[in-house]
């Protein structure tokens, strides 16, 4: 049976889910109990999208200019070929802020599919910074409706992100937050980070086998057979970021960029 992308929402002001058809969704087995003490198996790995699967382009709503991150599409399959389920948690205050439609956001994820191949779901908030909404990251609402609508407990999920509302969302909802820096992210955001890596390869690597490669908040570039390009590293020293996305930022005052 053809199975075609939907998109609805949980409620008349949460977040837009995006989909397979619900009455094709996998059934996810209850997961057997971890040993006291343990951490609870991996089941789902949710992505940030700007500045983490795909470059970041302010308000993007054109497929045209979708870019995957290095190691985007590997790290993807990766999870992928583990049987994990796969979800994308995206603010996108474009839309409250009259720049992007429904539409628009739908065709960039088509976009994104057709390079990174299917997501199980993605949660996208449309609304802005001061609409004071429970979905946008910080947040905890894309990550619950991430994984509820995956079938998966927040407990057994990893969030990966760019800065520092990434990882706020996923501790907020109970998971797991995973810092890949690029060169917007705030220093303090990376010495925040109770995990980090160098790079997104590296990450989802080191969260399907952490006895191989544990995660830890001071990370080396680790080499990558990725052939989409070389591994992102933490922001230079003395290098200014090149975008600074507003839909990445909370507001800030007046000394803390554009709202």
């Amino acid at each position: 049976m053809l199975i075609t992308p939907a998109a609805h929402t949980s409620r008349a002001d949460g977040p837009w889910l995006f989909a397979p058809a619900r009455q094709a969704r996998r059934r996810v087995r209850p997961p057997r109990p971890a040993p006291p003490g343990a951490t609870p198996p991996l089941a789902a790995v949710l992505f940030d999208r700007d500045g983490t699967l795909i470059e970041d382009v302010p308000y993007n709503g054109e497929p045209g200019r979708v870019r995957p991150m290095p190691g985007a599409r590997a790290a993807v399959e990766a999870v992928r070929g583990r049987g994990l389920s796969l979800g994308v948690v995206s603010n996108q205050s474009g839309v409250a802020r009259g720049l992007l439609t429904r539409e628009r956001v739908a065709a960039v994820r088509r976009r994104v599919e057709e390079l990174l191949g299917p997501f199980g779901v993605w949660a996208v908030c449309p609304h802005g910074p001061d609409d004071g909404c429970g979905c946008r990251k910080p947040a905890p609402g894309l990550v619950h409706a991430a994984c509820a609508e995956l079938g998966v407990d927040p407990a057994r999920t990893a969030v990966v992100g760019d800065i520092g509302a990434d990882l706020a969302a996923a501790r907020a909802a109970g998971a797991r937050g995973v810092l890949v820096a690029t060169p917007v992210t705030r220093p303090e955001e990376v010495a925040a980070a109770e995990e980090s890596a160098p790079d997104l390869l590296t990450a989802v690597r080191r969260l399907l086998d952490p006895e191989d490669a544990p995660l830890g908040s001071e990370d080396a570039p680790l080499g990558s057979e990725d052939a989409e390009g070389p591994p992102v590293q933490g922001p230079p020293a003395q290098s200014p970021p090149v975008r600074q996305s507003p839909e990445h930022r909370p507001a800030q005052g007046p000394a803390g960029g554009t709202p």
